[in-house]
């Protein structure tokens, strides 16, 4: 329980402190925001800071903080502090910096800056990542809403043809929302989402307070680092597992959607920042409920998916059960829907695709989800499609961290600014996706093939790509430095 607190005191206060100070360095001014300057009434569409700041929230929450963190707390109550340290130095900064970049930039997707401040090269790679990312999260955050909506609403077999409506209904919505311009749709309804979203992770948060307390320690009977039931190690496991709640890649392009709806640049911080620290409490009040009815069932092997459901009964009862449920069910499709909006347009930015032209916004869309319905299809009719699916989905979100990463450091670098912000983080996750894809099974399985069982060849390979990761910041700044300079004045 004192770990827990102390958690949230380091997200709230050491959140505060940072986001000021991540404003800072970064400098907000009074200049014109792209809403106001690319004005378009389709994504270029000024809107309150209140209704900014709920969408940003739901865009970037989708089960990533519920499901990650019931099981990033199998590794032991260490997930405490990692969770609001990697938050607010990570994935808030993260966030912040790349909307408020995007804004300098006419509202620019991530791919667009990362050609402007790195280079073609990388933003080719960084492109067909992230674009393989944005589709994936958007059937993952199909199906995931699709079976719960089948098992826990309807009590009906997930297998059954019903599913298949279900998907049906929420590709439906997914289309609409992703063709209609955002205020008409994702800008009227978010606020109720948002608001059943918070009270949800509140409920938890008291209901812990109150009644779980006397469960909320050691899981499994462990210490501060619990060995993991599968044997996982917690570099880079924990951090893969643990995404959303801590850094997110995807957020990514979430923030440079918002970022065209903001109308001044000093409301960035609330917008892009404490959203995200929003996100770190709800990672961390989903954690310790799992960590009480982990303790309380004496069983770790309960699937995360199941939980869901236990930890709202358990802490909001039968009716708050159910609306809990019903809110980590819109957490995927609220975030599902901004996904598949994103990835067109940043292929219409990156074809130069007018995106005015109903027309040609249908078109694209029809191209975007044509290959989700066929990798959807194979998810739930492969027996280990959806494990793979989810898998990759994990490890891609952090990758294109990496690069989101990489971006900010130089444009910091650039400027003049306090890089190091940037810098740090990106080489820890550098190290932590490295790491993982080459000794993971779905990856190159590195040490496996030398007959190691640990990380005794991917470790000191992944230290190698952090030391490139280094130098590539200094590189790519001593070579763009005087030409950016140029295209900013």
């Amino acid at each position: 329980m004192i770990l827990f607190i102390i958690g949230l005191i380091i997200l709230g206060l050491g959140g505060y402190l940072y986001g000021k100070y991540c404003e800072k360095v970064f400098g907000p001014d009074d200049r014109k925001t792209p809403a106001v300057t690319e004005a378009d009434g389709v994504d270029y569409v000024g809107m309150k800071k209140w209704k900014n700041e709920l969408v940003e929230l739901l865009n970037i929450a989708g089960t990533g903080p519920v499901l990650g963190p019931i099981q990033g707390i199998l590794f032991g109550p260490i997930a405490f502090i990692t969770i609001p340290l990697g938050c607010v130095l990570a994935g808030a900064m993260h966030d912040y910096f790349i909307g408020m970049i995007s804004m300098r930039n006419k509202g620019a997707q991530v791919p667009k800056l990362i050609q402007k401040y790195i280079g073609k090269g990388t933003n080719k790679v960084y492109n067909f990542v992230n674009w393989v990312l944005l589709l994936l999260v958007g059937v993952v955050f199909i199906y995931t809403p699709g079976d719960l909506i089948v098992k826990d609403l309807l009590h009906m077999d997930v297998n059954s043809s019903t599913i298949y409506v279900v998907y049906a209904v929420i590709l439906g919505y997914y289309i609409l929302a992703t063709l209609f311009p955002i205020d008409k749709i994702i800008g009227k309804i978010y606020p109720l989402f948002g608001a059943m979203l918070l009270l949800s992770a509140i409920g938890i948060f008291f209901g812990i307070i109150f009644t779980g307390a006397g469960s909320l320690n050691q899981i499994n009977g462990g210490t501060f680092l619990s060995k993991h039931p599968l044997g996982q190690s917690i570099i880079p496991v924990f951090f893969i597992t643990v995404s959303c709640g801590i850094l997110s890649g995807f957020h990514g392009s979430q923030a440079t959607l918002i970022s065209r709806t903001v109308t001044n640049e000093r409301e960035g911080r609330e917008t892009f920042y404490n959203m995200m620290i929003g996100e770190g409490f709800i990672a961390m009040c989903w954690a310790a409920g799992a960590m009480v009815v982990y303790n309380e069932l004496n069983n770790v092997g309960i699937p995360a998916t199941l939980m869901v459901g236990n930890i709202s009964t358990r802490f909001m009862g039968t009716i708050g059960g159910i609306f809990a449920v019903a809110a980590i069910i819109i957490l995927p499709i609220t975030s599902g829907d901004t996904a598949f909006r994103s990835l067109r347009l940043m292929i219409a930015e990156q074809f130069s695709i007018d995106q005015k032209s109903p027309i040609k916004r249908i078109m694209l869309s029809i191209a975007i989800f044509i290959p989700a319905i066929a990798i959807l299809i194979f998810a739930k009719t492969d027996k280990n499609g959806f494990n793979l699916l989810w898998r990759y989905f994990g490890f891609m979100n952090q990758f294109t961290a990496v690069f989101a990463l990489l971006l900010i450091s130089v444009y910091l670098k650039i400027k003049g600014k306090k890089y190091l912000i940037a810098l740090i983080p990106g080489a820890f996750y550098t190290f932590i996706v490295s790491s993982y894809i080459l000794h993971a099974d779905l990856g190159f399985s590195l040490d496996s093939r030398f007959g190691f069982t640990g990380y005794q060849i991917s470790y000191p390979v992944a230290f190698v790509f952090v030391l490139f990761f280094i130098w590539f910041v200094t590189h790519v700044v001593k070579s763009k430095k005087d030409e950016i300079s140029k295209l900013d004045k």
